[in-house]
């Protein structure tokens, strides 16, 4: 792991570096936590210019609510931060530093720690070998969460599709483009499911990493999507989205075992 470690850490950036250096000494410092390691791109070979840092901590299981709760001031430590957030995790910690560090600290007890992490990781700290072959898969949707994801999606569809009906009809252009940019991240989330159906990016941010998650090529209907703030190209750009939709949806519904709402499209249609 040792030798690993060097070579990881002689990839790093100068910045993301010296941070990671604040990181292990600040956790070999610290009694409550255990092991620390690198997770992301840095771990996996892929970092490049643009990457974040991925830092992860596990405590002791009597230290953990304690650490938790004091996350801010050991954050603080590895820098001046101009920005944190759990977005309601609270065991992750999203931060950006006053030298324009993007990073994510990920903390795990003892006896449960495998949840924070999928994938590829590079040793910094183990005090007592908990790390030691220790294997992070990568992490899966739950099918049942994925086919209630699948669900609302569907359904949602044409509630926006009422939304986008009336907008035009009175001539509101940034209302219907509004509606016109929620049916496309539908068709998104629909086409990655379509593609992975236990794709975890499915979700609120459907374009994140899409990249990486499926061939975009399979995105290429949308690109006639992304249109000027005009009704008429706004209409027919929903044209587009409604084809696709029903090209998708239809087949996911019946993979997975739903109905797909053919009434509810013969009545919204017919608007």
């Amino acid at each position: 792991m040792t030798s690993e470690n060097d070579r990881q850490q002689t990839k790093l950036l100068a910045n993301h570096k010296t941070i990671v250096e604040r990181f292990v000494a600040a956790c070999q410092a610290d009694a409550r936590i255990l092991a620390a390691f690198l997770g992301g791109s840095y771990a996996s070979g892929a970092a490049d210019a643009y990457s974040d840092l991925d830092l992860y901590l596990i405590t002791t299981d009597e230290t953990y609510a304690e650490f938790i709760t004091k996350r801010e001031v050991f954050v603080r430590g590895l820098g001046d931060p101009l920005f944190l957030e759990d977005f309601g995790n609270p065991h992750c910690y999203f931060f950006i530093l006053a030298d324009g560090t993007e990073g994510e600290l990920w903390m795990g007890r003892q006896s449960h720690f495998k949840h924070i992490h999928g994938g590829a990781h590079t040793v910094l700290l183990d005090k007592q070998g908990i790390l030691t072959s220790v294997d992070f898969s990568l992490h899966e949707a739950d099918p049942t969460e994925q086919t209630e994801k699948l669900r609302q999606l569907i359904m949602n569809f044409w509630h926006e599709v009422g939304h986008f009906h009336k907008a035009l009809a009175r001539n509101q252009v940034w209302f219907a483009y509004g509606s016109l940019e929620t049916m496309r991240h539908i068709c998104v989330n629909l086409a990655r499911l379509r593609h992975n159906f236990a794709d975890e990016g499915v979700g609120e941010e459907p374009f994140f990493k899409v990249e990486g998650a499926m061939p975009v090529e399979q995105l290429a209907p949308l690109q006639a999507t992304f249109c000027p703030l005009e009704i008429e190209a706004i209409r027919q750009a929903g044209a587009v989205l409604l084809q696709f939709y029903r090209e998708v949806a239809t087949a996911l519904a019946e993979r997975h075992g739903l109905v797909y709402p053919t009434a509810l499209e013969r009545v919204m249609l017919a608007q």
